[in-house]
């Protein structure tokens, strides 16, 4: 799963305010505009974005591989009609489209995670957003991004001691149900245990976050990002 990794490239000294804005500008006008020539502009910002921010993308396509599966199958579904023709191509050849928009979402994204600490990702919606709906949503993408991690190493502790049980030769659904029921009970004992370590260390709504500030080579990524905005529009 990708996570933040320490280093020193371009991406890595911008501040998160900077990046979230590229972030949303970006999603904004890639789903926006979805001609072929667009298609090729957003390509060329993305490998520049990833190139930037030096992302392994070996790495990037194994987390994302379930997501990148379901977004090659999603046009061969959308192509298939219940009548003659049996298959539609313009249908499919929209569906692929919007499925490599998407992806490039997904690599921009990826850029941003392994580039920004979660502190520094809380401190930038909280200073963003103001009062409580700021701090909730803080805290929300703070849990998300430490809490997500532990959960699939548990899963995938489930799965390897149920193939080193020989439980690969029993059935796909009663497999799956047996992965899924004690997912969810470690899950929720996870839970319970945050809640208790949350409460040990006088959890607060309002920590000591990390300053921010813009530096020179903020500005000119923010004109970037307030572009990709409005460019949404024309």
């Amino acid at each position: 799963m990708l996570t933040y990794e320490p280093g020193d490239s371009i991406v890595h000294r911008l501040d998160p305010r900077t990046k979230l804005a590229v972030q949303i500008g970006f999603a904004a006008t890639a789903l926006a505009h979805t001609t072929p020539r667009a298609l090729l502009v957003f390509s060329v910002f993305t490998a520049v974005a990833v190139t930037a921010a030096q992302l392994p993308l070996r790495r990037t396509v194994v987390a994302y591989r379930f997501a990148l599966l379901i977004l090659a199958i999603a046009p061969l579904i959308a192509g298939i009609t219940v009548g003659v023709p049996w298959f539609d191509r313009s249908a499919a050849v929209a569906s692929a489209l919007a499925s490599y928009r998407v992806l490039l979402i997904l690599l921009v994204s990826a850029a941003y995670v392994r580039s920004t600490p979660v502190r520094d990702s809380r401190a930038a919606i909280q200073r963003t957003i103001p009062g409580k709906p700021g701090q909730i949503l803080g805290i929300g993408v703070g849990l998300v991004f430490r809490f997500l991690p532990v959960l699939r190493g548990d899963l995938r502790t489930i799965r390897e001691a149920i193939a080193a049980r020989l439980g690969t030769e029993r059935g796909t659904v009663d497999r799956a149900s047996t992965i899924g029921i004690l997912g969810l009970t470690r899950a929720f004992d996870r839970a319970d245990r945050l809640s208790v370590a949350l409460q040990a260390r006088c959890f607060a709504w309002n920590p000591t976050l990390p300053s921010l500030a813009f530096s020179r080579i903020d500005y000119p990524v923010l004109v970037l990002a307030v572009a990709l905005g409005l460019s949404t529009f024309l």
